[in-house]
């Protein structure tokens, strides 16, 4: 016979409360017998205690903070797409880093859609001028709006559809026309060289999913009703806009020109000494530093004092920068558009939505979560 402990050790052990451990019993997860020596008093199995504690303190383990999506706590959402093992990030069991080595934004397309047919961005149609955001946007609204659903559709059309609204997406971030590679044509719309294509492909290949954020989570939603593609690539980069998630590049920016104009010293001392915290820096996911961004800035020299600021800024906070940061350091180093920053990161992640969307069409089930009513109760039907 297992050992039994009492309610108050089993809330302390697990550190909630009684009406916690009545719910895990209700659910049989916890089991539960009279106290021999007083039948007033309930018991609860040790084992299963701990087994709860073990799986409580790994939902906050870095490695699965990403599984536990709404607010924290679940439902998580099955995904054989992207993980984190060891505070490495994998696409489809493949290091992120390793494949940014060498490989082509087309060829991790073709690894996350799980196509057969070799990926193609080249696209000679473009969704407004001039470029950026705004002819983004409005380009892949459109397309929204006039676009077909996903049913009753054979996945290698869905395919040839996903590329090209991929190969649009960047033709509307200022991409050149033709059929070279999709980094490469970015790099001549934008006048770079040979060395900077390659390390817009480097940055990009990193980009291209991160897991269940919330805009891959957006966008299957979008694909769990059965909308057009091109609504659920919408859905999901509406999402990404925000100043949280994939704009948070255009913050750290905002941030190196207080550094150029005022000098890294000054700049940390004001956002210390106010409490407010430096873009950019530390990541819940990877505590001991993301290793994109390390993988990214060991490729370039950012600006000398970008460079400092940087420096100073991990000594003084314990924090390493983040992907945001080398991506803005990115784009101030080589002088690329203002928009440049979220142009990458959009038609790259564009390509993990996408990856989500078609994954979700799997399933087969709208994804329709309840809301939990806290607001005015109303008054009960027929009480007088």
């Amino acid at each position: 016979m297992g050992s039994w402990i009492s309610m108050d050790e089993a809330c302390s052990r697990l550190g909630v409360r009684p009406q916690t451990i009545y719910a895990y019993v209700s659910r049989g997860k916890l089991e539960v017998i009279s106290d021999p020596a007083d039948t007033r008093r309930s018991l609860y199995r040790a084992e299963d205690v701990a087994t709860l504690a073990k799986r409580k303190q790994a939902g906050r383990k870095h490695e699965t903070v990403a599984t536990n999506t709404l607010f924290g706590a679940e439902p998580s959402i099955p995904t054989a797409l992207s993980t984190f093992v060891r505070e490495r990030l994998y696409y489809r069991g493949q290091d992120a880093v390793t494949l940014a080595g060498s490989a082509s934004l087309e060829e991790v397309a073709q690894l996350l859609w799980d196509a057969e047919q070799a990926v193609d961005f080249s696209c000679s149609t473009r969704i407004g001028k001039p470029p950026g955001r705004v002819a983004a946007f409005t380009g892949l609204a459109t397309l929204a709006a006039t676009g077909h659903s996903t049913h009753g559709r054979m996945t290698r059309v869905l395919h040839q559809e996903c590329q090209s609204l991929v190969g649009q997406l960047a033709n509307a971030f200022g991409a050149h026309a033709g059929q070279q590679p999709l980094h490469l044509r970015l790099a001549q719309g934008w006048k770079q060289s040979l060395q900077v294509a390659e390390l817009l492909r480097t940055a990009m290949v990193l980009l291209v999913d991160h897991e269940l954020t919330s805009s891959a989570f957006a966008a299957r939603i979008a694909a769990s009703t059965g909308a057009s593609l091109p609504a659920c690539l919408l859905s999901g980069l509406t999402t990404l806009s925000g100043p949280l998630h994939g704009d948070a590049s255009g913050r750290v920016k905002a941030l190196f020109n207080e550094v150029e104009r005022q000098g890294e010293d000054q700049v940390i001392a004001h956002h210390l000494s106010t409490g407010l915290p430096l873009a950019g820096f530390g990541h819940h996911l990877y505590p001991d530093g993301d290793p994109r961004a390390a993988a990214l800035l060991a490729l370039f020299d950012p600006p000398e004092v970008i460079r400092r600021f940087i420096e100073k800024a991990t000594k003084l906070t314990g924090l390493q920068p983040n992907m945001d940061v080398a991506l803005a350091a990115l784009v101030t180093h080589y002088g690329l558009p203002d928009d440049a920053a979220f142009g990458m990161f959009a038609t790259a992640r564009s390509i993990g939505l996408l990856a989500h969307s078609l994954e979700q069409l799997g399933v087969g089930q709208v994804i329709r979560p309840r809301g939990r009513y806290v607001g005015t109760m109303p008054e009960k039907v027929g009480e007088r």
